[in-house]
């Protein structure tokens, strides 16, 4: 029986591996495929009968590892110059009035709707506010650099504002000014330890003789990062750091204090690095996806009392997005459709404390959201011209 659970383990990442591949081609994301492969899976292992323990459980774990991995794996391939601070800052920007314009509004909807509390309004709409990196990554990987670097900066960033705004809502049970500037403190914190532990990383990566050397460094980001965890620290903002410092180790070594980390050897092993990096994060990905396929229910996906609100939901953000594009005078195409929800709203939903859950908000409500916002997606890639010239920084785009 475990040979067997391993064959059918190894064929279904095969199988992901080659739809992975063809996306390039077929223009349409990966991860929907992922669902159909994970949930297909599910009736071949139920018509043969075979036996398999609850794999519920594993669902926020492979959530968590996808989140750094992702986050990491965008940061490793952000250049940062004159330019490209210009676009972080619109990016920024940009997720920022989107999210929270949502959020507010979606909260609204849910007081209308029968919640009274304040606060739980606020958790369950956080979720659906939040851009998956780890489906808008992956998918515009064949769009012009500025638009692929815009979307990964966009959706790391939303990550990050989602998972520190829940973090915040959860510990706190009012929103006052002291738990405001409580919470600042631990943004400064986290910022001192990610250079503290950036710089001790760096000195490993290029000191290392171990034939093992890549494992212990990608251990030590999720070590530091479940440890900021527990301590209630916006942990992301150390992955993104740790990403961005060894992607743009070229633009330091001008530094004399950054010579002495030998920067040349420190960039060779960096290069290494981002290509397991990649190789990890392709695994986590697709098993959470995958897995994801597997545990939905036919009967969350064609909910008829859900389908409402996640009409609603979907048409509410492309609202939003619309209205914050145009104020920004930065173009629709294909912008406006790739606001994929994904891993982190699954992670962000299935960590609502069970006081603060609302009727409303629920699998079905999720299952679909995330499909329907997968599914708009594709039209839009689907659509847009990969083949349009690269635009400039002083282009209309980012006018």
């Amino acid at each position: 029986m475990d040979n067997l659970i391993l064959v059918v383990l190894c064929g279904i990442l095969l199988v992901a591996y080659l739809i992975d591949v063809s996306s390039a081609y077929t223009r349409i994301p990966s991860v929907l495929a992922f669902f159909l492969l994970g949930w297909i899976s599910k009736q071949v292992i139920n018509y043969s009968n075979i036996q398999l323990p609850d794999l519920s459980q594993l669902l926020p774990i492979l959530g968590i590892l996808g989140l750094v991995l992702v986050v990491l794996e965008g940061a490793l391939d952000i250049e940062i110059n004159a330019h490209k601070v210009y676009l972080l800052g619109k990016s920024l920007l940009f997720s920022i009035l989107t999210l929270l314009m949502l959020w507010i509004l979606l909260s609204l909807a849910f007081y209308i709707a029968g919640s009274t509390s304040f606060r739980t309004n606020l958790i369950n709409a956080l979720p659906f506010c939040v851009i998956s990196s780890a489906i808008a990554i992956p998918s515009v990987q064949k769009l012009s650099g500025n638009l692929r670097e815009f979307v990964m900066f966009e959706s790391s960033f939303s990550d990050i504002l989602g998972v520190l705004i829940f973090n915040f809502l959860l510990l706190n049970n009012e929103i006052t000014s002291s738990a405001v500037l409580h919470f600042s403190g631990d943004i400064v914190l986290i910022t001192i330890i990610s250079f503290v532990s950036i710089l001790l990383l760096a000195i490993l990566l290029g000191k290392i003789k171990h034939h093992i050397s890549y494992t212990p460094i990608i251990l030590l980001v999720l070590l530091v990062y479940a440890i900021s965890k527990l301590f209630h620290l916006p942990s992301l903002l150390f992955v993104l750091v740790f990403g961005l410092f060894l992607a743009n180790i070229k633009s330091l070594e001008s530094y004399s204090w950054f010579k002495r980390l030998n920067p040349s050897n420190l960039r060779k092993e960096s290069e290494k690095f981002k290509l397991i990096t990649h190789e990890l994060t392709f695994l986590v990905r697709s098993l959470f996806f995958i897995l994801f396929g597997y545990l939905m229910k036919s009967s969350d996906i064609l909910s008829l009392e859900s389908l409402p609100w996640s009409l609603g939901i979907i048409l509410l953000l492309l609202f939003v997005r619309w209205l914050v594009l145009k104020v920004m005078k930065l173009e629709n195409n294909p912008l406006l459709l790739i606001a994929p929800r994904g891993l982190i709203t699954i992670l962000l939903f299935l960590n609502i404390p069970k006081e603060s859950s609302f009727p409303i908000v629920n699998d079905s409500l999720i299952i679909q959201t995330v499909l329907l916002s997968v599914i708009i997606m594709s039209i839009g890639l689907f659509k847009h011209n990969l083949k349009k010239p690269e635009l400039s920084y002083e282009s209309s785009f980012f006018s």
